[in-house]
């Protein structure tokens, strides 16, 4: 299961962010940091209408060989989540290991009965401002490596269930993770400084209430 972890790099800790919440500006530049309790991450996400115009999930190319290592992006992923390693043999075919389903509270033991999810899916990330971006920010973001909220093995069953929802339309079915999984959704919105709907906001402000309101620390990825 992925968990919040610390950045090494010094971050921007901001106390009363002064820009309005529902602004459509950016909050920072690539590189840049931001941490803020999650209450109020929710809030300083810009809100804007949703669009699928143009749409096709072949937009964003995904999983390539980012360091040339042999391995997709996919079988980096299941390589970093494996609590039990699988074997691994030229060029990168993976077989065994195990691996826990967060979504859905489910230990899997082969690489074939797992998806890698994009935690905000490419379509939901193409109607919050990616259609706007270059080729290679929707290929960076599709294979963002640099953020291990950004994706995760979960089982396909659940994947497919959630398809492109957002948390307004889907949560995981293992309630216990709700909290993980809305703060990781926050975070990387922030990261890629994505837009939030209206349904979305007022989903995540009242399903957060109730969570930790830990920090939520991001380096932003454009």
């Amino acid at each position: 299961m992925r968990i919040l972890t610390a950045l090494a790099a010094a971050t921007v800790v901001v106390a009363a962010f002064t820009t309005p919440a529902h602004a459509a500006g950016p909050l920072g530049e690539a590189g840049g940091t931001l941490a803020l309790p999650l209450h109020d991450a929710v809030q300083v996400l810009a809100a804007a209408e949703e669009s699928r115009a143009g749409y096709q999930r072949s937009s964003f190319r995904h999983w390539v060989d980012v360091d040339k290592d042999g391995c997709s992006t996919r079988n980096e992923v299941l390589l970093e989540e494996a609590f039990l390693a699988p074997e691994q043999t030229v060029p990168c075919r993976l077989t065994g290991g195990e691996w826990y389903s967060a979504y859905d509270n489910l230990y899997i033991s082969s690489p074939s009965g797992l998806d890698i999810d994009h935690l905000v899916p490419l379509a939901e990330a193409w109607d919050s401002g990616a259609s706007a971006w270059t080729p290679a920010e929707r290929e960076a973001y599709a294979n963002d490596l640099g953020d291990e909220r950004s994706l995760i093995a979960v089982s396909a069953r659940s994947n497919r269930s959630k398809a492109d929802q957002d948390p307004a339309e889907w949560l995981p079915t293992y309630a216990p993770y709700h909290c993980q999984y809305l703060t990781d959704w926050v975070a990387t919105k922030l990261r890629w400084q994505l837009t939030v709907d209206n349904a979305e906001r007022d989903t995540l402000t009242n399903a957060v209430a109730d969570c930790p309101n830990i920090p939520v620390e991001v380096t932003f990825a454009r």
